[in-house]
């Protein structure tokens, strides 16, 4: 067994190198670039589209089956978990305060990779012998590059279905297991039952139920977690200024050891910076362009403009929420790491009841990335077999949750995060060579906007 952690230990060391978080960085800069800042420029054109899509009227007469705004919240709940607060928790405990800094620079490049895969997503859709509106990196593979890259596609959706019972589904199983035993008492076995049936019934309505649960969840769940956080950075208002400092000071010079703090390099704080960024808000993974496939639009420019909200929420206002209370409290050089330490974080300005707010928000974002996922492996095992396989892989997907709870999962997340990867690789390769169809959508959907409001 150790032969074989060492050897896959070896393999993700490689696909998270350098390389890979170039490429990520690099597709990432190309397509802001391509498309002239327009994702930060027209972030207020994306609330405004988010807000007017919450409903089925918005687009009744489009084509999908869910309105924008619940794709958009599908998106969000599978990235908004356990990497909002162990993600960015770990980020500062490697590579020291600045790796907020690169989680920040990861998050504007990404909005415009999270744009142009959701734009890919709905112009190359399908739509199923049950009449349901598919898509994701590897439809655009093969209906934008063609059947000779139909092989690109196939991987991908491998990788995808096999990496979602690792990170979206037993690794969060186990860590919602984990913080209610440590917090409340709770058996593993017993959060994974229950996990399990809640999940179940959820599951059984497909991808409507699973927009409508995640539209009434995740505004609620970040918002309290926002509210939260806001609350012990009013109480640690007077370290927010040095704590700005340091992270763009450490962005750029190494951070010295101190007290359990082992120290960090530059280029620790960017590796992990933009790797826990990336794990984050899984911008260029190709993962949310699946669910923002089944968005009832008939734009790819408009449902691209409300994705992007999504790495936008998730790492510009969650993760630094996060990132600004682990610093400002002081405790981020206390040697611990994870969720123990944004939990400590908490207790530190809200003794008592700190580390219990932290427990349920883990749960409840945890438990919203195994809804989301879920639909992901779906669409993915659905590419390769047909709908035939979706009942089969549901059950698969279900039962896998309580051996989750109960199960060391080192090896099990060590996977995962290598085919998490290797799903990118294919989707990057796929964006860069499909970037002049997103650049001539964008510029013909602009132009016409400029013409209308001349007109009138």
């Amino acid at each position: 067994m150790d032969t074989i952690s060492n050897f896959i230990s070896d393999i993700n060391g490689l696909v998270w190198g350098p390389p890979m978080l170039v490429m990520i960085l690099g597709v990432g800069l190309f397509l802001s670039l391509g498309l002239k800042l327009m994702p930060i420029l027209k972030l207020g054109t994306g609330f405004k589209l988010m807000w007017q899509g919450r409903s089925s009227a918005a687009g009744a007469e489009s084509e999908g089956e869910i309105p924008p705004f619940q794709a958009l919240m599908t998106a969000l709940s599978a990235t908004v978990g356990t990497g909002n607060i162990a993600g960015v928790a770990t980020a500062v405990f490697l590579g020291g305060p600045g790796a907020l800094f690169w989680m920040w620079l990861t998050a504007l490049v990404g909005m415009a990779t999270k744009y142009s895969e959701a734009v890919l997503a709905v112009r190359f859709r399908e739509v199923d012998e049950k009449g349901n509106h598919v898509g994701g990196p590897m439809y655009y593979i093969r209906n934008g590059l063609g059947k000779k890259w139909a092989w690109m596609g196939v991987l991908f959706a491998v990788f995808a279905a096999i990496a979602g019972f690792g990170i979206g589904n037993t690794v969060q199983a186990n860590s919602v297991a984990d913080v209610m035993e440590a917090n409340f008492g709770m058996p593993h076995w017993l959060s994974g039952v229950i996990l399990m049936v809640l999940v179940g019934a959820v599951l059984i309505g497909g991808i409507r139920r699973i927009g409508h649960v995640a539209s009434a969840l995740v505004p609620l769940m970040a918002i309290s977690y926002l509210l939260a956080g806001l609350t012990v950075l009013a109480i640690n208002v007077a370290e927010i200024p040095a704590a700005i400092g340091m992270v763009i000071q450490h962005a750029f010079t190494p951070i010295a050891a101190e007290g359990g703090f082992a120290g960090a390099a530059v280029w620790a704080a960017i590796r992990f910076g933009v790797a826990r960024g990336i794990f984050s808000n899984e911008a260029g993974l190709g993962s949310a362009p699946i669910a923002h496939a089944a968005a009832q639009t008939r734009n790819p420019i408009n449902q691209g403009l409300v994705a992007m909200l999504g790495t936008f929420i998730d790492t510009i206002i969650i993760c630094t929420i996060t990132g600004l209370v682990i610093i400002t409290s002081g405790v981020w050089t206390s040697g611990v790491s994870g969720a123990e330490l944004t939990s400590m974080a908490f207790a530190e300005a809200l003794p008592g009841v700190g580390n219990y707010l932290v427990a349920i928000a883990l749960a409840i974002f945890a438990f919203t990335t195994i809804l989301g996922w879920s639909f992901y492996g779906e669409r993915c095992i659905e590419f390769l077999f047909g709908v035939k396989a979706i009942v089969p892989y549901r059950i698969a997907w279900i039962l896998a949750i309580p051996v989750g709870a109960s199960l060391n999962l080192g090896i099990v997340w060590l996977i995962a995060d290598t085919l998490n990867a290797m799903m990118a690789l294919p989707n990057l390769i796929a964006l860069a060579l499909l970037s002049p169809v997103v650049f001539k959508l964008t510029r013909e959907y602009f132009d016409a906007q400029r013409s209308v409001g001349q007109s009138q």
